[in-house]
């Protein structure tokens, strides 16, 4: 006999699909973010080709979330007011944007600055504009001060929230994407 689990254990969980697209999201922001660090305090090219690699793979895979987060339900939301609910919908939306963002505008500095970009190797994506150095720093600047602070923000805003639902509200909410 199947019997329903008690309201106060039971957590509607997103699909496996759902939570294999978020953690693979952040190893891919984390992995790309490493990359960079590890050029900057080694000045390895090897290294600005990965995280080069690494980003325009994390753009690829936020395009496949998003088409996936349209087909895919969404569990029913935790209870909490309805400011909340707004800033969630919201701060989610804001990271799905700046994940796309940020990797499309290195990759515009990258082609503007008359660099294809190799994918690990296995091909390239060609410079497939005219040059323009204006145009290579100003999405350099995009890239580098204005959208990867926004990230850092809403990261933290992000695990702040599921942390504060986790410890202090206790509502399991964590529970969702594990």
């Amino acid at each position: 006999m199947n019997q329903a689990q008690p309201t106060a254990t039971y957590v509607n969980k997103w699909s496996a699909i759902s939570r294999l697209f978020h953690w693979v999201s952040a190893l891919l922001l984390l992995v790309t973010w490493i990359m960079i660090f590890t050029y900057e305090n080694t000045d390895d090219s090897f290294y600005i080709g990965l995280h080069k690699a690494f980003g325009i793979s994390l753009l690829l895979w936020m395009i496949a979330r998003v088409i996936s987060r349209v087909f895919i339900k969404a569990p029913p939301p935790v209870p909490m007011p309805k400011w909340q609910q707004m800033i969630s919908k919201l701060s989610h939306f804001a990271l799905y944007a700046l994940l796309i963002a940020m990797p499309t505008a290195g990759l515009l500095m990258s082609v503007y600055g008359g660099r294809a970009v190799s994918m690990f190797g296995l091909f390239e994506i060609p410079v497939f504009v005219t040059p323009d150095r204006g145009l290579a720093r100003l999405f350099n600047d995009v890239h580098t001060d204005i959208i990867w602070n926004l990230i850092l923000v809403f990261t933290a805003l992000h695990i702040a929230a599921a942390l504060y639902h986790q410890f202090i509200k206790k509502d399991k909410l964590i529970n969702r994407m594990m």
